[in-house]
């Protein structure tokens, strides 16, 4: 990943986790908590696609397992926003632009689906059985109703900011200038040098010619004479 998604991932993540912690986890609403570090995950892999997408994911995954107060295994939600985030990717629309808010919402349906179930099914693997005495139907369906509560306020604003970042100014400029061929100081002294060069041949080509017609008529004058 690039420098900037790197410092704006990391600074996303780094806020909806300290909200998620400080603010939503206290709110003690019925059922599941809502995911705002999901909601970061599904922004930004609509943005970078699913390498992206993974990528954030699990390192997201892997600060929320570390960060206090983690009731559960090392890289059990890592492994649930990886799979999450790449799966989100692979919805990034081929234009980079979304011509409606339908494909978002949807997206943040699945994705709070897929990790809900995701999360029990590995809990139940290393002998996690709280999804049971909660209720799997019931945390499936606050955790969807919460997060899509959440992804008008969220989702659009951190796609925004994730395509300001990729419009690098400089790369920009460089392509445009790549693309009219070169409008920079390199530019310019190649296309001198192309014009320097056909002055040249055109005036080596005058010359020859102009030589030749004398020598012609110097030829036929003395042809006459004699």
């Amino acid at each position: 990943m690039r420098f900037n998604r790197i410092l704006l991932s990391t600074a996303l993540v780094v806020v909806a986790l300290v909200l998620q912690v400080s603010v939503f986890a206290r709110l003690h609403l019925p059922g599941a908590v809502p995911d705002l570090l999901l909601l970061v995950v599904v922004g930004l892999g609509l943005v970078y696609g699913h390498t992206g997408g993974a990528l954030v994911g699990f390192g997201a995954g892997l600060l929320a397992d570390l960060a206090p107060p983690a009731d559960h295994a090392t890289g059990r939600y890592a492994l649930v926003l990886c799979v999450v985030g790449y799966l989100v990717g692979l919805a990034k629309p081929e234009t980079g632009r979304l011509r409606s808010v339908t494909l978002p919402l949807v997206v943040v349906l699945g994705a709070a689906v897929v990790s809900t179930l995701l999360y029990a099914g590995v809990g139940a693997l290393v002998g996690d059985t709280a999804a049971r005495h909660v209720g799997l139907t019931g945390l499936l369906l606050t955790a969807a109703l919460y997060d899509l509560l959440l992804a008008p306020f969220t989702v659009p604003l951190i796609m925004a900011l994730a395509r300001r970042g990729e419009n690098d100014p400089l790369t920009a400029e460089g392509t445009a200038a790549v693309a009219a061929g070169g409008d920079g100081s390199y530019g310019r002294l190649s296309v001198s040098m192309r014009a320097g060069r056909g002055k040249s041949l055109g005036g080596q080509r005058g010359g020859l010619l102009t030589r030749g017609t004398r020598i012609g008529r110097g030829g036929r004058l003395k042809g006459k004479r004699l």
